[in-house]
């Protein structure tokens, strides 16, 4: 087996977005990614993360010269010591055939070149970008489609990131919650209810959906909340004005104006709780390609309405308006869209909550979610005989 850079080379681009064709062939449930959405990863020129840090890729080919293993590894100077105690940097893509030797020979690849570059620690598989995609590894919910932007994995490549001397660092949940009132009413507890309507009766509260004449109000409300009530947690820093407004455009195509809701108290912004349609139900009828073919057929699904599902994007509260009842007020008045007769979204994924936050958790369960998926994010520590601790609690 042999070791090689991808590089520039035009053929190892593209074997590094075929070979998980090959490997998911035969899966019913594997949803192929947008060929754009992985390179853009990749691309200097699309990836910011370059300007302060840096990334590589191999594939692994066998005797016949056929491609059986790829990953790349990356460091994000940004996160290096944000929350470690030592410099951690990343490792993820990782997509291989059954067979311990040619695992060690990627996770080696990328152990020694992180090692090199001052490194003492690996986690992975990650992104080389935000965790909101790409990020963990699938150990439950083999039977369920991905939602866009998180990975679905052979089930073996558990036994090989463990086996290889990998821990479990973050465990993070999908949860699944029915859309429709009569689903949904008998499984949210009554204190829900009692909250909501204590928080609509007191004078300053305010629900409101976006409007997309006001993305630019919204965007900025976006930032104010995501600031006060994530930028404090591991793993995230500070959104700035053109990246909450950067945001806000990048979703403007997709956006459906009664998915996202903002809270506010005498008119500032204190809570959001944002929704996208799930558009990996789209996507998978695009097979990896947005050209004019698969433009059309994005288009045709959206105008008709074929997808019911949605996913949760992030919910946050700031801190003085945590524990008062806002979880349940700013869900409930979605409730009183998605539970309107012949509602197109009838099913509703929150994606990404990881063990370290038991206030997502609750809010989750709250609303009568249930874990339909799990994915771990792994560590690797150079030095074995070091104590390996898990993610804090938040």
């Amino acid at each position: 087996m042999k070791l090689l850079e991808v590089g520039n080379d035009p053929f190892r681009q593209n074997e590094f977005l075929q070979l998980p064709v090959r490997i998911y062939r035969k899966n019913p449930y594997w949803i192929r990614p947008l060929d754009t959405d992985i390179e853009d990863i990749f691309d200097p020129e699309k990836n910011k993360l370059f300007q302060h840090g840096e990334c590589i890729r191999w594939l692994v080919v066998d005797h016949s010269e056929q491609t059986v293993g790829r990953v790349a590894a990356f460091i994000n100077q940004k996160t290096v010591h944000e929350g470690n105690e030592q410099p951690t940097g990343g490792m993820g893509f990782f997509e291989c055939a059954n067979d311990a030797r040619l695992a060690k020979l990627l996770f080696d690849a990328c152990r020694d070149w992180l090692a090199q570059r001052g490194m003492e620690a690996m986690e992975g598989p990650i992104n080389f970008g935000e965790r909101d995609s790409h990020w963990g590894l699938l150990v439950e919910g083999y039977e369920k489609e991905p939602t866009y932007g998180m990975d679905y994995h052979m089930p073996y490549y558990r036994n090989l990131f463990e086996d290889y001397g990998f821990q479990n660092y973050i465990e993070q949940y999908t949860y699944y919650l029915p859309m429709r009132e009569e689903e949904v009413r008998p499984m949210l507890h009554p204190a829900v209810f009692h909250r909501a309507e204590k928080i609509y009766a007191t004078p300053g509260y305010d629900f409101r959906h976006v409007k997309k004449s006001e993305l630019e109000k919204f965007a900025e409300d976006f930032r104010i909340i995501y600031n006060k009530a994530w930028a404090a947690h591991q793993g995230t820093s500070d959104m700035s004005v053109e990246q909450s407004r950067g945001l806000m455009k990048r979703m403007k195509p997709i956006l459906e104006e009664e998915l996202m809701w903002f809270g506010y108290y005498e008119d500032q912004p204190m809570s959001f709780f944002i929704m996208l349609p799930e558009l990996n139900q789209i996507f998978k009828h695009v097979n990896g390609k947005l050209d004019w073919l698969g433009k059309l057929k994005f288009l045709y699904h959206k105008l008709m309405k074929t997808n019911h599902k949605a996913f949760g994007v992030i919910f946050g509260v700031i801190p003085e308006f945590q524990k008062k009842g806002v979880e349940s007020a700013i869900a409930l008045a979605y409730s009183k869209v998605c539970w309107r007769p012949g509602y197109q979204y009838t099913d509703l994924e929150l994606n990404w909550i990881g063990d370290f936050n038991p206030k997502m958790i609750n809010f989750a369960k709250m609303l009568g979610g249930t874990i339909a998926k799990k994915h771990i994010t792994y560590r690797y520590l150079f030095d074995r005989d070091r104590e390996f601790k898990r993610h804090p609690i938040i």
